[in-house]
């Protein structure tokens, strides 16, 4: 819980802005609180409500969603090899909880070399901390939300995207993620544009595949320089 306190600083006026928007564009405050509940994944809450506020048919919602959301397959790869013995229940509740703020917190812990094995609790803690503030932060902008004019020129919603970069340049290692996050990031200021958030979905997608390609042939160079001079 302390390890993931600080990150609150981006979560909690992230949350408000969500809530406060869902309400001014007229979804039900208690679809608004269910979603925080029982989706629980902020940027694709927010993107889920302008879409249906905007009147988005809902196969564009639920792709524009899905695309946006595999990210987390990423994640659960590098976190398998730590959480794979652990029983059936636990990994439904840890996968439920999973934000990008927990991963960031506990991919450190359970990368430490010691023997504790009870790193899990670490990453409960961590996933807890996030689920409880998201669903206070939720309420607190659904009960501005009627009171507060156009809640996203208050510009509270830049809270997230700092703390994102804060949490993604040390994660910068290689010359793969650097043109992993090059790539995504210049197309999604690019396609900014695009209806829909079509714009990210792409980002998304060809940053991707070009830190992919990037560590492809870092590793397929080596191997081709000793074979030439072998031959």
């Amino acid at each position: 819980m302390r390890a993931t306190l600080p990150l609150m600083a981006g979560v909690i006026p992230f949350g408000i802005i969500f809530g406060a928007m869902s309400v001014a564009g007229g979804i039900p405050a208690g679809i608004a609180g269910a979603m925080s509940a029982f989706v629980f994944a902020g940027s694709a809450q927010l993107i889920a409500a302008g879409l249906l506020s905007s009147g988005a048919g809902i196969v564009v919602v639920i792709t524009t969603t899905f695309f946006v959301n595999l990210r987390h397959n990423l994640y659960a790869a590098t976190l398998a090899p730590h959480v794979g013995n652990l029983p059936q229940r636990w990994l439904l509740a840890l996968a439920f909880w999973l934000t990008d703020e927990t991963y960031l917190v506990v991919i450190r812990r359970y990368a430490q070399h010691d023997r504790s094995p009870y790193k899990h609790w670490f990453h409960l803690g961590s996933a807890l901390t996030m689920y409880g503030s998201w669903q206070v932060s939720t309420w607190l902008g659904i009960w501005a939300g009627g009171s507060i004019p156009n809640p996203a020129g208050w510009g509270l919603d830049f809270a997230l995207p700092a703390t994102f970069i804060g949490m993604l340049v040390p994660l910068i290692r290689g010359r793969s993620m650097l043109v992993c996050v090059t790539v995504a990031g210049a197309l999604s200021l690019a396609l900014n544009t695009l209806p829909n958030q079509f714009g990210m979905v792409i980002a998304v997608c060809a940053g991707a595949l070009a830190g992919s390609l990037t560590q492809r042939l870092d590793i397929t160079a080596p191997n081709r320089q000793r074979e030439t001079a072998a031959s």
